[in-house]
């Protein structure tokens, strides 16, 4: 059993279009601004938007798809972990930013002729279908308990 998570997961729409940058060993890093939104009642019992703004980074391929597929209003469904760093600025201070680590996202716009790139969304990954021939068989005779518990 794992002792600790560190798990995020966001459905939102991007804020600004990604922005790539290369590390000098050759590496994408896309710097996203995604927008998560709820709905909560005021004091006065009127409904309300609240809009959670959350740095997001992705690395490698997945970098470059985002560069290629996502730009603002883009809806997308992203999974990662939370990151702090921390640094001293110039001035002595300590500072903090924390950054959702995106380990796999979807994108989640309609197609459609008003939907944008009518490519394939690369993001999504495909389930191949399980090969039936090698899937134990469940056909247990009836009567037989071998459970350890």
């Amino acid at each position: 059993m794992a002792r600790s998570l560190n798990k995020v997961m966001l459905i939102g729409n991007l804020g600004a279009d990604p922005e790539i940058k290369y590390i000098p060993n050759g590496t994408a890093v896309a710097n996203l601004r995604l927008a998560t939104s709820d709905n909560r009642k005021n004091r006065d019992g009127e409904w309300e938007e609240r809009t959670e703004w959350h740095r997001v980074v992705l690395y490698g391929r997945q970098a470059e798809i985002a560069k290629d597929y996502l730009h603002k209003g883009s809806k997308v469904y992203m999974e990662g972990r939370i990151e702090t760093r921390s640094w001293e600025d110039k001035d002595g201070q300590k500072r903090f930013m924390t950054d959702i680590v995106v380990r796999d996202f979807f994108i989640l716009d309609p197609k459609g002729p008003n939907a944008g790139p009518s490519e394939p969304e690369p993001a999504k990954r495909s389930v191949a279908a399980p090969d039936r021939s090698q899937t134990p068989s469940t056909d247990f005779p009836e009567g037989e308990d071998d459970l350890p518990f």
